[in-house]
């Protein structure tokens, strides 16, 4: 482990604040992980600074504490006890900041751990800031975090813009590779004229998973509680598309899966058939406490990652779906919408960002041959955008 040596942008806001923005009124976007080295939360650290005032706290998906555990929960905003600054929802009634938000703001300053993958919602909420102030002519600064599971790799389809949604409005790859803070430089470059600064880390290097940061973990939302499950999120998120369980409602969310058709060695059997790599799953029976088939036994497994050098969770996600659609056609399902506000669109199509994948799954395709096409949008990406925005060797 590689104890101590990072330091984020939120460990550094005082000694990089930018000058132009000396004095300013700021907002501040948190959530739970929002904390320094120390784990002081970062409205603390904010409101002992002398380099600006802090003004109001926004926070986005699951609640600025955290505090709403499922899936797609709207909150308010209300005042905060503590240091009576007013919060505001930025997952509720609108998850942009109104003009009415920003009155009285020069600026918004982001502080969100992401998890590397385009459906986490939070560079989403970070685009729409973004958009808002743009719009109304106030600067946005993002303290960098790291990217827990490594900036070296990435993986499956790039976002076609057709179906952009909250989980991905812009091309982006599933697994991305990059930090919050590259994104929003990726984000400048399709919003032309946004008054952006990056309060950028030092230690940190890409070939880094969060646990050899020296930082501590503090679950960014209330499903994500570990690096393991980070580390396989990229491929799991997309059982939210279908009706299996992804381990909401277990102790272990996005390791555990499964239904109540499953036949756990049956499943693993098929599983170990497609050669996956850095993984090992163990049949296992659960009862989800709530979200899909709360209170009903459900067959399945859970994954274990053995090599992270050579596990690859888009693909490993995919082969589930496809070892399940494969192996009980009758009772495998496709939800419907509406998913994250899409009304339209199915919600496994604007998860892996095209409807290519379902139709690939449906029509029986190798998993291997479907692998091929989405690295082949890999490659393009790197090239012509990702390699443009990278702040870390």
């Amino acid at each position: 482990m590689i104890s101590g040596k990072v330091k984020t942008g939120l460990d550094q806001v005082a000694a990089k604040w930018p000058k132009v923005l000396n004095g300013a009124r700021i907002g501040l976007v948190v959530h739970p992980a929002s904390v320094d080295r120390r784990l002081r939360y970062a409205a603390s650290v904010c409101l002992e600074s002398r380099k600006f005032r802090l003004k109001a706290l926004f926070g986005p998906q699951h609640g600025i504490r955290g505090e709403t555990q499922d899936n797609m929960i709207e909150w308010e905003g209300f005042r905060d006890q503590g240091n009576g600054l007013p919060v505001f929802s930025l997952y509720g009634k609108t998850r942009r900041p109104t003009p009415e938000m920003l009155r009285g703001l020069d600026a918004l300053v982001i502080d969100l751990q992401d998890v590397g993958a385009r459906y986490y919602t939070f560079i989403w909420t970070m685009a729409l800031i973004m958009q808002a102030c743009r719009e109304t002519g106030k600067a946005v600064v993002v303290l960098d975090r790291p990217n827990p599971i490594g900036g070296k790799l990435t993986e499956g389809p790039v976002l076609a813009p057709e179906y952009s949604s909250f989980v991905g409005l812009h091309p982006l790859p599933v697994r991305h590779g990059m930090t919050i803070g590259e994104i929003a430089l990726y984000l400048q470059t399709l919003y032309s004229g946004v008054q952006l600064h990056i309060i950028s880390m030092t230690g940190w290097t890409r070939s880094m998973w969060f646990d050899d940061s020296g930082l501590p973990w503090v679950l960014p939302s209330p499903n994500m509680p570990t690096v393991e499950t980070a580390a396989v999120y990229p491929g799991m998120c997309l059982l939210e598309g279908t009706n299996l369980n992804e381990g909401r409602g277990t102790t272990r969310p996005f390791e555990i899966f499964g239904a109540p058709f499953i036949e756990p060695d049956k499943l693993v059997g098929r599983l170990s058939g497609f050669g996956l790599g850095g993984v090992v799953f163990r049949p296992l029976y659960f009862l989800p406490t709530f979200q899909k088939h709360a209170g009903t036994l459900c067959g399945g497994a859970q994954i274990h990652v053995t090599d992270r050098r050579r596990f690859k969770p888009f693909k490993t996600g995919v082969g589930i779906v496809k070892a399940v659609f494969d192996l009980y056609p009758k009772d495998f399902s496709w939800n419907n919408p509406p998913y994250e506000y899409e009304e339209r669109l199915m919600p496994i199509d604007i998860l892996a960002g095209t409807d290519r994948l379902r139709k690939d799954i449906e029509a029986g395709r190798d998993l291997n041959a479907m692998e091929l096409w989405w690295d082949e949008e890999l490659m393009a990406f790197d090239r012509e955008i990702r390699t443009k925005t990278l702040l870390y060797t």
